[in-house]
């Protein structure tokens, strides 16, 4: 495999959470910035404790030899007016395109139930957030829209599925893309995983259009405990749904994505983002162990 153009990033949650911010909440940027630079990492994702505007951003990322990956953007497209969610989508759109982002993730947030503490996950159908036809054909318009505008920037529109909203299972997605043929995909094995969908197929189906990368696993019986149990997304997190690339109790075929990626001429970033307590696992060490493994495997 030949991933070696691939610049390596990182997401601050694995040092501090943003959906639930008490973990990790006493952790400075400061400290998050330069361990993500001692552990070897290229550039960073947005979380809430980065700066918002494009001389601060930029300056506090110079400081510590770190680029811009992008930032996720939460839509309201299916409960919202479209108007109103592309103004606030410019905002962000603005920010990425002075810090020198190449794409703006996008997630459909209507109904979400991720960010809820104690509220359970759904699985099924009848037991989760879903579209109606009208929202589906609203989120499609707000989407299609977005992506325009980005790519008058010059930044691809990239989808982040996500457990606990619209967007969840296999079908959810490959309507999506379907709706949208101007949306690319950021892969999230880690999400894919814990919804019950397998990442190397979403991989094979959607390659050409892949242009961003999540590196994150996930722990096959916490998996199904939380399934069983009905665990909501905190609860899944603090008991370690989520685990790096590499780690030997992970349930995610990292080598067959990154043959994949290969095999289609990826020049991405590879983004490590595995969201644990901070409290129980120490985020310097895990992101060392985690940018060993990719340099290892992926040979960037």
């Amino acid at each position: 495999m030949n991933l070696s153009s691939c610049p390596v990033g990182i997401n601050p949650i694995v040092w501090s959470n943003d959906d639930f911010q008490e973990l990790g909440g006493a952790t400075s940027l400061s400290r998050c910035l330069s361990e993500m630079r001692d552990a070897g990492y290229a550039g960073a994702e947005l979380g809430h404790k980065f700066p918002r505007t494009a001389p601060e951003l930029s300056q506090v990322l110079q400081d510590h030899s770190l680029r811009l990956v992008s930032g996720w953007h939460s839509t309201y497209f299916a409960t919202k007016p479209l108007a109103d969610e592309l103004k606030d989508a410019r905002a962000h759109l603005a920010l990425l395109q002075a810090c020198g982002a190449n794409v703006f993730i996008v997630a459909e947030c209507s109904d979400r139930v991720y960010n809820i503490a104690d509220a359970p996950l759904g699985f099924g159908t009848n037991d989760r957030p879903t579209l109606s036809e009208d929202g589906w054909k609203r989120l499609a318009q707000g989407l299609t829209a977005l992506a325009a505008e980005c790519a008058a920037a010059g930044l691809k529109l990239v989808y982040h599925h996500h457990m606990g909203t619209v967007i969840q299972t296999r079908s959810e997605l490959d309507r999506l893309m379907a709706d949208v043929p101007a949306l690319y995909l950021l892969l999230d094995p880690g999400h894919l995983a814990f919804a019950g969908v397998d990442p190397v197929a979403v991989l094979q189906r959607y390659a050409p259009r892949i242009e961003h990368f999540h590196l994150k696993s996930v722990r096959a019986a916490v998996v199904a405990r939380a399934q069983r149990e009905k665990w909501s997304f905190r609860r899944a997190i603090v008991a370690g749904v989520f685990t790096i690339p590499g780690a030997s109790d992970g349930a995610v075929d990292f080598p067959s994505l990154f043959n994949g990626l290969a095999v289609r001429g990826y020049r991405g970033w590879l983004v490590v983002e595995a969201e644990e307590d901070p409290a129980q696992v120490e985020p310097f060490a895990k992101a060392q162990r985690a940018r060993d493994y990719v340099r290892k495997q992926a040979g960037t």
